[in-house]
């Protein structure tokens, strides 16, 4: 039997824009477990004004209160460690719901950084009320936009000799990955680099546009319920990669946005050979056929690429390579 628990961001509970494998759990659960993660979002410098007329919760108010260290930009919480995970296993983060749990949300853009930084030197806040029931949020400057809640930052523990990394560069253990696929029904496969994994969540994005082009997407309190399988002696994964209803998603990430995406087409035909028998060639010629990729963020520092590789044309080719192998044999 699986036991449901409840995680509450509180000081005690979140680190601020920081990973490190020397946290120590914050809760410590079975493989199958499922936890509910109620998190918050944002630093004092992008609250609202009073006179806006949005509160900002309690347990946010008592984050900031506390003046944690802080190294990132996200409030993260956890970890979460899941007992038996250890290196050389693969932690799937099953994603069963996500949902608002705020009014409000806000985007902005600050000098020095996101995809245009010489065309806005300046800093600018806004905030965007957040119709749950309709599924809507609201810019101040008119119009609607649809609700598409996912968790712009999901990890566990990096590697223990990389100490202290900020939460801004998303890495191989994860991270700031602002990847809108991973949404509720979702799975997040993520290499394991220490015991018990250590898994920590928190950035909710509201929605997001690919790219993330000013450096927020519409940040947000996101409470997601969870739920963890550990694949033993699963292999290493070079980096996260996400599977859908539909489509397995293939993460590359780097500095420079050409060597993400060469990095991003490599795992994309590495993943068709395995599952289908395929030829690199001919995974290759697929990958220009029948693969999407798309430009995840750009503002992290270290970019991102995604290639979405429907997962019923692999299963074709799959059903095609074992009538060619019989058929040959015969």
């Amino acid at each position: 039997m699986s036991t449901t628990y409840h995680l509450k961001s509180t000081p005690d509970t979140v680190r601020f824009g920081i990973f490190d494998a020397a946290f120590p759990p914050v809760l410590s659960i079975r493989p199958g477990d499922q936890v509910v993660v109620a998190c918050v979002s944002g630093g004092p410098e992008v609250m609202p004004e009073p006179s806006a007329g949005f509160r900002v919760p309690a347990p946010l108010a008592a984050i900031h209160a506390a003046h944690l260290p802080r190294m990132g930009p996200h409030i993260l919480t956890g970890p979460i460690a899941i007992r038996g995970a250890e290196p050389g296993d693969l932690l799937e983060v099953q994603i069963e719901r996500v949902e608002s749990n705020l009014d409000w949300g806000y985007c902005a853009y600050r000098p020095l950084a996101g995809a245009l930084p010489e065309d806005f030197p300046e800093r600018m806040v806004s905030h965007l009320a957040i119709d749950r029931q309709a599924g809507l949020c609201h810019p101040p400057w008119g119009g609607s936009l649809p609700l598409a809640p996912f968790f712009g930052t999901m990890g566990v523990a990096p590697p223990a000799i990389y100490g202290a990394l900020s939460s801004r560069e998303p890495r191989e253990h994860g991270g700031n990955l602002d990847n809108k696929e991973l949404r509720a029904g979702t799975s997040l496969f993520l290499p394991v680099w220490v015991e018990g994994a250590c898994f920590s969540v928190g950035d909710g994005h509201g929605r997001q546009g690919d790219g993330e082009v000013c450096v927020n997407a519409l940040e947000t309190g996101l409470t997601g319920t969870f739920r963890f399988v550990v694949h033993k002696g699963a292999g290493r994964l070079r980096r996260p990669i996400g599977r859908t209803s539909d489509h397995w998603v293939v993460m590359e990430l780097d500095e420079d946005l050409d060597l993400a995406m060469k990095q991003a087409v490599r795992e994309a035909i590495d993943l068709i050979c395995r599952e289908t028998g395929l030829t690199r060639g001919q995974a290759y010629q697929l990958c220009s056929l029948a693969i999407d990729f798309r430009v995840t963020q750009v503002v992290n520092g270290v970019k991102g690429v995604h290639g979405m590789i429907d997962r019923a044309l692999l299963d074709g080719c799959r059903a095609h390579a074992v009538v060619h192998r019989t058929s040959t044999a015969s």
